[in-house]
């Protein structure tokens, strides 16, 4: 099995032999996130960059982006000419503490450039990567809790997952109000 297959998620180890593989990555990097949808509007082109993320509140939350490309999904279509985000983006979302960046589309970063800067800064930052997401056009910006974790495999650097989001209720808001509610 290949293990970079439907939604997966990209751990350190998938980039540096020294990072962190799948079963290094604590529970609480993965799981139950305050979370963010960052929606990309139409016309923006193919490169995502840092401006599009600017003004949002991003620290200790997972950034989900949401290009719409996912509607190519199962189509020629969706492998080529999908958007990407720049390095200078990824840079961006380091310095301001993402803990997880998600992406619907066939990867985060442009497939043409072999150096690879967003897995390089992300993963380099110990930011998991999940990519192939679908349906982030049904989940709100805010007041959202997502999860992605894949099985706890040693020596492995990519898996895939099944990535959702929990959307918080009123009950849900006054449960965690500020904090975050580890699982495990």
């Amino acid at each position: 099995m290949v293990a970079n297959t439907g939604t997966y998620l990209d751990a350190p180890f998938h980039r540096y032999a020294e990072g962190s593989d799948l079963a290094q990555l604590p529970l609480e990097s993965l799981a139950d996130l305050d979370a963010v949808v960052v929606r990309i509007p139409a016309g923006a082109g193919r490169a995502i960059t840092r401006t599009l993320f600017q003004g949002v509140e991003l620290a200790g939350k997972a950034v989900l982006v949401h290009t719409g490309w996912d509607v190519h999904w199962r189509t020629d279509r969706y492998l080529s000419g999908h958007p990407f985000m720049t390095g200078d983006a990824a840079e961006y979302l380091v310095t301001q503490g993402v803990l997880l960046v998600g992406i619907d589309s066939l990867n985060i970063a442009d497939t043409e450039d072999w150096s690879r800067p967003v897995h390089s800064t992300l993963l380099a930052a110990g930011v998991p990567i999940v990519e192939h997401m679908c349906n982030l056009s049904s989940v709100p910006e805010r007041e959202l809790r997502f999860f992605a974790v894949p099985p706890k495999v040693a020596g492995f650097g990519s898996w895939p997952v099944r990535a959702f989001g929990h959307v918080l209720s009123s009950n849900d808001r006054l449960r965690i109000s500020g904090r975050r509610a580890p699982l495990g």
